[in-house]
């Protein structure tokens, strides 16, 4: 059950710190919206919502990563987000009275704030240049998944692949003396459904990747990129890819 309180769950750092869409508020307008938060806490693996769902809440991921999928009509897994600290979802019926288009897993154990609809619409009311920056995300979300699908039909495996290890390595990496270490949010087969390949066909390539230098990996959920400028050239389109 969520809970009621005054960003406690937060501890201490209010969670609307984290949110470029709220990072025009003030510091007193965002101790009034703690005050209106609900919290909820799930464990790796949990569903947060499913697709078709009536939301009632604007969701901000205050820790941990969660991913956004559907079904194919095979029955196969495609991932279409992956949203983390800072990120919001839950957009669609707070804004159009449309039901939950993709279904919420938690990748770790995560963290939540909510908004309830009530008080986010009085909010964006209140404060149009958020309404402004929602709709910006919601359109840089839509070219993120525009290139996505584009990739499948155009590009070849190693762009792909290329390209999703820069994605990667821009929102989840840190910088070391050694290289880039990326902290991977998914498993090699999320990593395989999100790009549209078979998992044997992402192990070859890494592997590739590693025998030539580029990377090494660390182990199942790091790996560390040696050669950024060539994963750049094997990406084939960088002005894609947001580094």
């Amino acid at each position: 059950m969520a809970e009621q309180c005054k960003c406690r769950s937060c501890q201490d750092r209010l969670c609307m710190h984290k949110v470029p869409i709220l990072s025009s508020l003030d510091q007193e307008e965002l101790f009034k919206i703690s005050e209106i938060l609900s919290h909820r806490d799930y464990k790796k693996g949990e569903t947060l919502i499913f697709d078709g769902d009536k939301l009632e809440s604007l969701v901000i991921i205050n820790e941990g990563n969660v991913k956004a999928y559907k079904y194919s009509t095979d029955g196969r897994e495609q991932i279409l987000y992956i949203f983390t600290e800072g990120d919001f979802f839950g957009e669609q019926n707070l804004l159009s009275d449309r039901t939950a288009t993709y279904t919420v897993e938690a990748l770790q154990p995560v963290k939540t704030c909510m908004l309830s609809k009530t008080q986010f619409q009085l909010l964006i009311h209140k404060h149009p240049d958020i309404a402004v920056k929602i709709i910006k995300e919601l359109g840089e979300r839509m070219v993120r998944l525009e290139n996505a699908l584009q990739s499948m039909g155009v590009r070849n495996v190693d762009n792909r692949i290329g390209g999703i290890l820069l994605e990667y390595a821009v929102k989840f990496g840190t910088e070391t003396p050694e290289g880039i270490v990326i902290h991977l949010p998914l498993s090699r087969e999320g990593i395989a459904n999100y790009l549209g390949i078979a998992r044997e066909t992402l192990s070859r390539k890494l592997g590739q990747l590693e025998s030539e230098g580029m990377i090494s990996s660390l182990n199942n959920k790091s790996i560390l990129i040696t050669d950024y400028d060539g994963l750049v050239s094997l990406a084939g389109n960088p002005e894609d890819i947001r580094i």
